[in-house]
């Protein structure tokens, strides 16, 4: 994969346009808009909440909360809530934080709740040995009490998605959902491959609405395969770890060590040196031979 396509399967908004093209997808992706000012001010009129976030972001960093209640407006960076009473104010603080960098609006999703926290779900799709995408893991992340995003990396705790669920859904039904959040994972994948066929690995993270509607939040393309570790039970982990440690051996380009280098060095010397020795060799050769049949034409005379 060139510098170019790695760029483009970082952005949001190139993945999203990809997955809006399967009709299978499009349905669970929420309607995501790039940043503007027009943008904030329709989505917010329409939905109410929208989330605004780095087109190339990671680990939640730089995700907004924005909502209109009533007629005031307020929006939430990391711990932080500000309340304005004009739009236009709220879009010029929006804007100290999104600055010259490429944003989007993505329409809010009323996440479900487990001990008033927000929670989603992360499922994590692998290439298996053969070449076939495989869902290869689930696994819950409880939001920090005072954020507005799930990430490990930004305060948010991996959990069981049996212990989430269990006061939302009974025992069946949850096997049902995962089967379905599984296979939306792999038809993620199949739909990305089209476009991008060399990477291994996805992290889809889907959030859950009241309905049990399950939304294409994020695409992760680089999934951090350790946050499945913090789960009591480490089967779901040692299958994830011998992927992703499959998906980098498939990665990884044979280069020569400096012994090697040094060893073809070395040759090349010595088969150099040899080549002047022979050469040599013959030059002494040749002069022997001038030198006797000198000699015998001045005995002759």
């Amino acid at each position: 994969m060139n510098s170019s396509q790695a760029q483009a399967i970082r952005s949001k908004w190139n993945k999203t346009k990809l997955l809006l093209q399967h009709g299978g997808i499009k349905r669970f992706i929420p309607e995501t808009r790039k940043y503007s000012k027009a943008n904030v001010k329709s989505m917010l009129e329409k939905y109410g909440m929208v989330y605004v976030k780095p087109d190339l972001g990671t680990f939640g960093k730089g995700v907004m909360k924005v909502e209109k209640a009533g007629q005031r407006f307020a929006y939430q960076y990391e711990e932080k809530r500000l309340e304005f009473k004009q739009l236009d104010a709220l879009i010029t603080s929006l804007s100290k934080h999104t600055g010259k960098k490429s944003y989007l609006i993505q329409k809010g999703i009323h996440l479900l709740r487990h001990q008033n926290r927000y929670f989603d779900i992360r499922v994590m799709v692998q290439r298996n040995a053969k070449g076939p995408w495989e869902a290869t893991g689930i696994i819950g992340r409880l939001g920090h009490p005072r954020k507005i995003v799930t990430n490990y990396h930004s305060g948010g705790k991996p959990m069981a998605i049996e212990q989430l669920l269990k006061s939302h859904l009974p025992q069946s039904k949850q096997a049902e959902l995962v089967k379905k959040l599984n296979e939306l994972g792999t038809t993620i994948a199949t739909q990305l491959q089209k476009t991008y066929p060399n990477f291994r690995q996805i992290g889809v993270d889907i959030g859950l609405d009241r309905s049990f509607t399950p939304w294409i939040i994020e695409v992760n393309t680089k999934p951090d395969p350790y946050i499945f570790n913090q789960l009591t039970d480490k089967s779901m982990y040692r299958k994830v770890i011998s992927y992703w440690r499959l998906a980098n051996e498939k990665r990884k380009v044979t280069v020569p060590s400096k012994e090697k280098k040094n060893s073809v060095k070395n040759k090349d010397k010595d088969e150099n040196k040899d080549k002047i020795e022979n050469k040599d060799k013959i030059k002494n050769k040749t002069k022997m031979k001038i030198t006797l049949k000198t000699q015998k034409k001045v005995k002759s005379s």
